[in-house]
């Protein structure tokens, strides 16, 4: 349905973007909804009501990600952004939720705020126009106004989406709250995502049944959106019972596990000058991790343009623990305990390749490099990464 996302805006912090296959909804939306309104409110009327149904529902969208994003942050996982895309709108997390609880938590926050708009929906609509002519809105007749119509248009199509969320059946918001249940009864996360992912295979092939009906029926294009609705979500739910298994055969495996015990790195009392000499001209390495000499506690990474920079700028006495960014690499750090699968997301490594291998008194223990996890990726299953 397209690759890459363009930015549309920054909340909080957190990138949210679109893919090309999102505009194409767009467009489809707009069209369909300016057809219905044009008979009843004219043709410019009919297009701006359209393009602000729109956006307020793609708006709902975005908000039910950012409720997602805001719990999910709150129990300490990190959010690489939120797309929206053909089938709506997904919320990037760092890592797989670590608890029963905390799945529930994340995946019932989206809902909730669904609940929310179509609550706040209809109270302004009532506010606005009144129960007799909002309640016209709701059930789509006498056409009560633009306004109205828009507001009841919004609250009804959330309120479908809350209920389609809700059903039981992965990756579906309420098919997560199902693993969370069966995860919290059986004390085994992939027995509880295999159980959803069960249901959401046998719930794809009802809504690609449904659309076989539609096209027989004639409406084609409601038969074609079911039938890729289906086949999206079944190939989810498939995925997500080999991921399961495949979790499995990782189980206890950590970083300490893979990782280089013995990596070059620089003591923070090394001069940029010695640095350079010794590390950089020696190894010809981007980077090098520094380390206390003393207590051996990680304390940052040591960038050749640093380096270079301040031996140009006459400093060349100045010690390499006085360049680094603690704070900025701490995303470039992992424990030793962490389970090798929450690397799958990570984007520090991702971006330097490497991740530097800390315990839980922060001292440097070694590094792990994307080929090291990839290699015991391959060991857990082989001929399929």
């Amino acid at each position: 349905m397209g690759t890459g996302s363009i930015q549309l805006a920054r909340v909080f912090g957190i990138r949210i973007g679109a893919s090309p296959s999102w505009f194409l909804v767009a467009l489809i939306f707009i069209v369909w909804l300016s057809t219905a309104y044009d008979g009843e409110y004219g043709q410019t009327t009919g297009y701006v009501m359209a393009v602000t149904s729109v956006f307020l529902f793609f708006l709902s969208l975005t908000l039910h990600e950012l409720g997602h994003a805001w719990v999910a942050r709150r129990n300490g996982i990190d959010i690489a952004g939120i797309d929206l895309w053909f089938f709506g709108g997904i919320a990037k997390l760092s890592r797989d939720s670590e608890s029963p609880g905390e799945e529930f938590r994340v995946s019932a926050a989206g809902p909730a705020v669904t609940l929310l708009i179509v609550v706040v929906a209809c109270i302004v609509g009532l506010v606005a126009g009144g129960r007799d002519d909002f309640g016209d809105a709701l059930v789509l007749r006498d056409h009560p106004g633009p306004a109205l119509a828009v507001l009841g248009w919004l609250a009804l199509v959330n309120a479908g989406l809350f209920v389609f969320n809700l059903i039981p059946a992965f990756p579906l918001d309420g098919g997560r709250i199902a693993r969370a249940i069966a995860w919290k009864f059986t004390g085994d996360r992939n027995r509880g995502t295999r159980f959803s992912a069960r249901l959401g295979q046998g719930f794809s092939y009802l809504l690609i049944a449904l659309g076989i009906v539609l096209l027989i029926r004639g409406d084609a294009g409601s038969g074609i959106w079911w039938i890729l609705m289906g086949w999206f979500l079944g190939q989810s739910a498939t995925g997500a019972v080999v991921s399961s298994r495949f979790s499995e055969r990782l189980e206890g495996v950590t970083v300490a596990d893979v990782m280089d015990t013995q990596p070059v790195w620089v003591p923070g009392d090394t001069t940029v000058l010695q640095a350079q000499d010794e590390f950089f001209l020696r190894y010809r390495w981007p980077w090098f991790p520094v380390a206390d000499p003393t207590s051996g506690r990680f304390l940052g990474l040591l960038h050749q343009r640093r380096v270079d920079d301040a031996v140009q700028e006459g400093r060349p006495a100045l010690h390499v623990s006085d360049v680094v960014d603690a704070e900025g690499d701490e995303a470039f750090s992992v424990q030793d305990d962490t389970p090798i699968e929450h690397l799958l997301g990570s984007e520090g490594l991702r971006s330097l390749g490497a991740l530097m291998v800390i315990d839980r008194d922060d001292r440097l223990r070694g590094v792990v490099t994307i080929e090291q996890v990839r290699r015991a990726l391959s060991a857990a299953s082989p001929g399929r990464v």
